[in-house]
């Protein structure tokens, strides 16, 4: 593996800077192996272990979170159940992981600053997000979610509950839903409410809630998914926070990831990663989203992203460790 030689410079935040930290819901799964309620809960100690001397050092901090595998949980559960109980709508599904996993992930930052003495409230709220009606994704839903069946059954709620269905990578057949641009975060004023009463927040888990205004100015819930990292970019750029930090399982972007000629970078601007993406070095649904929700925080006005693994937040927010992404 070849290693981009620059070495960051360490480099020293003003106390109060805000950090928005969008962390994966893999994050809270080490692997098949460890999947239950209580190993997601270990994970989210581990996690909050590595936020905590970040609040320590005086920084204020939003936590967001993914949720993919947690409402795929839920989908399978009601799949199995459907013969006795009513099934699940997807915007249920992520109100109710945004409720368990905000749970995990508060009550173990909590504890934690119990442990080291910090004077630190932490409050996860459940967050609606405004998506367009007409966006172009409702038209074509291309986001498989839920678990795997056969073409039969994948026909079956094609015809009765009217889903968009198709094969996924030769696996199986999956429910397929809209995954539409996020345009507001309903609860962005109480969010900045709770940040000025030294509230860390947990917010926006699994890109939110869905939601379009109705003509009369109600809201009603979507059937869609929203990006993590593109919510996570819009509540950035909303609460002017300075620095974007997208926590997943690599300690550094690459190009031609995964091959003898891998490059791991230590620094990108914009144009660099403008210059990968046409190039194709990354992923659609890995890499690719992370690095467009870098370029959007960044020209509305964010000062830095911060790309790494959890474990490594704290070193990467003094310029030690991941990548980092300016103007």
């Amino acid at each position: 593996m070849v290693t981009d030689v620059n070495t960051p410079e360490p480099n020293n935040k003003p106390e109060n800077t805000l950090v928005v930290i969008a962390i994966g819901g893999n994050s809270l799964i080490k692997d098949r192996e460890h999947m239950s309620v209580l190993d997601q809960y270990r994970a989210a100690g581990e996690t909050s272990r590595n936020i905590a001397p970040i609040v320590n050092q005086g920084y204020r901090v939003v936590v967001t979170h993914g949720n993919g595998p947690q409402v795929g949980f839920i989908l399978l559960r009601s799949e199995l159940a459907k013969d006795a109980l009513h099934q699940v709508p997807l915007a249920n599904c992520v109100a109710d992981t945004q409720g368990a996993i905000g749970l995990q992930i508060a009550q173990s930052l909590q504890n934690e600053f119990l442990l080291r003495g910090l004077d630190k409230q932490v409050v996860a709220i459940v967050t609606q997000v405004v998506v367009d009606e007409s966006d172009p994704s409702f038209a074509n839903p291309s986001k498989p979610i839920g678990p795997f069946m056969t073409e039969a059954e994948a026909r079956q709620h094609e015809q009765e509950d009217g889903w968009s269905i198709g094969e996924d990578a030769g696996r199986g057949w999956r429910r397929l839903v809209p995954s539409p641009e996020p345009l507001e975060i309903i609860e962005l004023a109480t969010i900045r409410t709770l940040l000025d009463n030294n509230t860390l927040v947990v917010a926006a888990g699994g890109g939110g809630i869905p939601v379009i205004y109705k003509p009369d100015g109600t809201l009603r819930p979507r059937p869609a998914v929203i990006d993590k990292d593109a919510s996570s970019c819009l509540l950035a750029s909303d609460l002017g926070a300075s620095i974007f930090v997208i926590s997943t399982d690599v300690d550094k972007v690459a190009l031609n990831f995964g091959t003898p000629e891998q490059i791991d970078l230590d620094h990108l601007n914009i144009a660099q990663c403008r210059q990968y993406l046409d190039e194709g070095h990354f992923a659609p649904g890995s890499m690719r989203p992370k690095i467009e929700s870098a370029i959007r925080f960044l020209e509305n006005g964010g000062k830095e992203v911060i790309i790494t693994q959890p474990h490594h937040l704290e070193g990467a927010l003094h310029g030690i460790y991941g990548t980092h992404i300016v103007p």
